[in-house]
């Protein structure tokens, strides 16, 4: 299944990069082309967390894993809130107390929590704008809420036992409900509280940034535990790579479809991108983020 979609998006890329040749005849070059200028605020968004992600590891495990550990809870749990993919599952690995937590942290946990706080909302703050900042923090928050649910799910599927599978995860469990109550009793000071992390985030992602600029133009050792720009922005550049097949496979995607999408829009209140971005979604968040501006309110939520 895999290598279809793998196949699928390098045909994108192959019919977007035609079409950008001939002229943007088919509307799919401009998609193509636009891969290319999301590759600024894609690194302005990721690189520079990719370059801190070593550090947070050691942080945590010095001063938050210990305490963790007092408690009765594994260690492995907090590498869950780095992405999979930007030190999540090696975090996991090496706090963890036993290779099933470490499992269950550093790819369950890792690639949904961690994936939302690290990549998707710096990610989507980058890229979607700031007029949509609101609807893609309230969205966010919405997937955090019922979070706990699939992760129960995963890790019994997983052979997990109820019982210690339910402690371990009590701190997203308790995540969830504060976000629950918070969207149901105060949403305006929640979302105030979430921009407020997003921007910090950011703030991190930018000094991320700096430090691996420096590091890299002098080639000297800024902070020991600094990974590479170098290797950041590979990882950048790869994304933006498979983006240069997934939004010309979203704009043929939309134009298939539309008569359904129209007809699914109109009873669930969404735009035709915002049910094409939904699609193209269960494949890559970064071509749904990318066609924000396309969507209406609800979409983007």
């Amino acid at each position: 299944m895999l290598n279809v979609l793998l196949w699928v998006l390098a045909a994108g890329a192959l019919l977007g990069g035609a079409d950008l040749l001939i002229g943007n005849r088919f509307g799919l070059g401009e998609r193509f082309e636009e891969a290319f200028r999301l590759l600024g605020p894609t690194a302005l968004s990721m690189a520079g967390i990719l370059c801190l992600a070593p550090l947070v590891s050691r942080g945590l495990e010095l001063t938050a894993a210990p305490l963790w550990r007092a408690v009765g809870l594994d260690g492995a749990m907090l590498g869950g809130v780095l992405a999979i993919d930007m030190g999540g599952f090696q975090m996991a690995a090496a706090l963890g107390d036993s290779a099933e937590m470490a499992r269950y942290a550093g790819i369950l946990v890792a690639a949904t929590l961690g994936c939302t706080v690290c990549f998707t909302v710096p990610l989507g703050l980058g890229i979607a704008g700031k007029d949509s900042t609101n609807d893609l923090l309230h969205g966010a928050a919405l997937g955090l809420c019922v979070l706990p649910f699939a992760l129960l799910f995963g890790g019994l599927l997983c052979g997990m036992r109820f019982l210690p599978l339910l402690v371990q995860t009590l701190p997203v469990i308790v995540l969830s409900l504060i976000l629950v109550l918070g969207l149901r009793l105060f949403p305006r000071v929640l979302l105030a509280v979430l921009t407020v992390l997003a921007k910090l985030i950011r703030i991190a992602a930018l000094v991320g940034l700096i430090l691996g600029a420096v590091q890299f133009i002098t080639e000297q050792t800024i902070l020991r535990d600094l990974a590479p720009l170098g290797e950041a922005m590979s990882v950048v550049a790869g994304i933006c790579i498979v983006m240069l097949g997934s939004l010309p496979v979203a704009e043929l995607l939309r134009r298939a479809l539309k008569k359904p999408f129209a007809w699914l829009g109109r009873r669930w209140g969404l735009d035709e991108d915002s049910l094409t971005a939904l699609l193209i979604g269960f494949v890559s968040v970064t071509p749904a983020l990318a066609m924000f501006p396309k969507m209406n309110g609800r979409g983007r939520v």
